[in-house]
């Protein structure tokens, strides 16, 4: 992972096989069809690069031949998909992490103000003794993810990695500044946003091109 001075709070994965199937997720002609299925891919890669320093609690088991030492996770992980774009990230995640339980918060963003709105929210009721994976293609003017979090910290969360694929300086600067106890991990770290809060060069609507409603 990379590590940036002026983001303190990101944490970028660089691997040749990320970075290759996130440019064919940037092309404005990937199908929907293509576009879901390199994402699954794409995600597996990112949940493994993210849970790298999980603590393992160690145990007696039996092979078919003798005893020995096996591990398990010592933590629950939650799973956080941010409707509805996020749910492309979940099965993914739970490919590698199939204990995991899952939560839901549902936000959109208001077109006038960029603002997050919320709809929806619920959580797991381990929440509160649980590692959150809160899940979102993107992260650009970091309203919404900053509001996922706080609903998250409402309910009783306190351990939260906010895991994009790419974002933007001005929503890493906005979770840091809000929560600057949560980290951030990306595949990609974007120039700017445009005047309608959209990274640049970005890959476009992520929740569109999963779902085929552009």
């Amino acid at each position: 992972m990379i590590t940036l001075p002026q983001y303190p709070n990101l944490y970028l994965l660089d691997h040749p096989l990320i970075k290759r199937d996130l440019s064919i997720l940037r092309k404005k002609k990937t199908s929907n069809v293509v576009f879901r299925t390199v994402l699954s891919r794409l995600t597996k890669m990112v949940a493994y690069e993210v849970s790298s320093n999980l603590e393992l609690t160690e145990s007696d088991i039996e092979t078919p031949l003798e005893k020995t030492r096996g591990f398990t996770l010592t933590e629950e992980i939650i799973l956080v998909p941010i409707l509805r774009a996020g749910l492309g990230m979940a099965d993914g995640f739970l490919d590698l992490l199939p204990d995991a339980k899952v939560g839901h918060v549902g936000l959109y963003r208001n077109e006038e103000t960029l603002e997050p709105v919320d709809y929806y929210s619920k959580f797991p009721r381990t929440l509160r003794s649980s590692l959150v994976f809160l899940l979102d293609p993107m992260l650009a003017t970091g309203g919404s993810a900053c509001a996922a979090i706080s609903f998250i910290k409402q309910k009783g969360g306190g351990r939260i990695r906010l895991i994009n694929l790419v974002v933007a300086p001005e929503g890493v600067k906005k979770v840091y500044a809000e929560h600057d106890d949560v980290p951030v991990f990306a595949a990609a770290l974007d120039r700017e946003l445009n005047s309608h809060g959209f990274i640049l060069p970005g890959l476009g609507d992520s929740g569109d091109r999963v779902f085929g409603t552009e």
